[in-house]
């Protein structure tokens, strides 16, 4: 390849160059619009900050501390060398529950997890273990060994008196980005979403406050900074923030919290009979809950009630629950969520629908196996 010579300039573009530099060189800076002697424009006092903004800040200020990131970690086998290797899986936020050192988060934040590790507001990061857990809930708590002087309890506050309209705050970790806080309001109250094992968790709070991934398991508060609600959930075609956000509201985790820090796991209670499905029951035309099966020696089978039978080829359906504790259900859920209002050893009353006559059965709650 020819080796290549340089282009040349022409004499007129030479002259325009030259003419360009004796013009910036000669001509006034103030004819081009600018002064050498500009200096810094003087501060405008800004005033008192608003009686909101002032909230905000000392809200965050006395919270924060309280709230914690989370690191599930996993294992993963190196596919040259087949060891196993840990490998962070996921984030979320989570909350001092008190001074011994436990941790409230959501359940799927750590469901997956090998190891889990607990960074605090002062960045420091602990070693932490799942000491209870109830999917159903979303809920799980943690423990770590952090000095109490390191452990600031969150302020509990109440979710019965909610309502729509009312201002919140969420602080979290979206994104990995520690210790952030957004405001909104209560969209909505009462509402149902499903928990990582299918059932439904309901009376959820709706937000418009800004919660994205990472957020889970981080605090929702009022504007007297106190805890109302867990975030749990978003709802988004993308994935990301849409300004619909879900909280499982306080009543439920100071119910929930110390059963599982006594007991590790929620002891449900149940009536000991196998329970039809809502399609089978949409099916069939039934309102209320059809029961399949009883288990001999339960508390169903102990009360007479009666399970659904087959001969041959016709079916013999089994007694209906429609109400317990005079609260109508319709649902397995529904069954399942009064039940809740009960404990082991209780004894609630049951109306049935047997050869189309409603009747009244007590009998007594023993403990699930799951």
């Amino acid at each position: 390849m020819p080796p290549t010579t340089p282009s040349k300039i022409s004499p007129l573009a030479i002259l325009v160059l030259l003419f360009l530099g004796f013009w910036l060189l000669f001509n006034p800076l103030q004819d081009r619009g600018l002064d050498p002697n500009a200096i810094p424009r003087a501060v405008t006092a800004r005033g008192d900050l608003a009686a909101d903004e002032q909230n905000t800040i000392e809200l965050f200020k006395n919270v924060s501390p309280s709230v914690v990131y989370i690191t599930s970690i996993g294992l993963r086998r190196d596919l040259f060398s087949l060891n196993a290797v840990e490998i962070p899986q996921g984030t979320g936020s989570g909350f001092v529950w008190d001074d011994k050192g436990r941790i409230v988060t959501n359940y799927h934040v750590i469901s997956d997890a090998n190891r889990i590790e607990v960074t605090m507001a002062d960045h420091s990061t602990w070693k932490a273990v799942l000491i209870g857990a109830a999917p159903d809930k979303d809920l799980a708590v943690l423990q770590i060994d952090a000095p109490t002087r390191m452990l600031k309890p969150i302020p509990v506050g109440e979710s019965e008196q909610l309502l729509v309209g009312q201002k919140v705050f969420a602080i979290g970790n979206p994104f990995g980005l520690d210790q952030t806080i957004t405001s909104g309001i209560i969209s909505a109250l009462g509402r149902e979403i499903k928990s990582i094992t299918g059932r439904m968790i309901r009376d959820m709070i709706q937000t418009d406050a800004a919660i994205n991934p990472g957020n889970s398991g981080g605090p929702l508060l009022d504007s007297a900074g106190r805890l109302i609600g867990v975030n749990t959930a978003i709802f988004s075609p993308s994935g990301a923030y849409a300004g619909i956000g879900f909280a499982v509201p306080v009543q439920e985790i100071n119910r929930v919290i110390p059963l599982l820090i006594r007991q590790g796991k929620l002891v449900k209670p149940g009536i000991a009979a196998s329970l039809a499905d809502a399609r089978l029951v949409k099916r069939l035309g039934i309102e209320g809950v059809l029961i399949l099966g009883v288990e001999p020696g339960g508390p169903a089978h102990k009360a007479g009630l009666r399970p659904t039978k087959q001969f041959g080829n016709e079916v013999i359906l089994g007694d209906i629950i429609t109400r317990i504790a005079g609260k109508e259900v319709r649902s397995y859920d529904d069954v399942r969520t009064e039940l809740e209002h009960f404990k082991v050893g209780d004894e609630v009353e049951l109306t049935i629908l047997r050869d189309g006559v409603s009747v009244v059965v007590p009998l007594r709650l023993t403990a699930l196996d799951n």
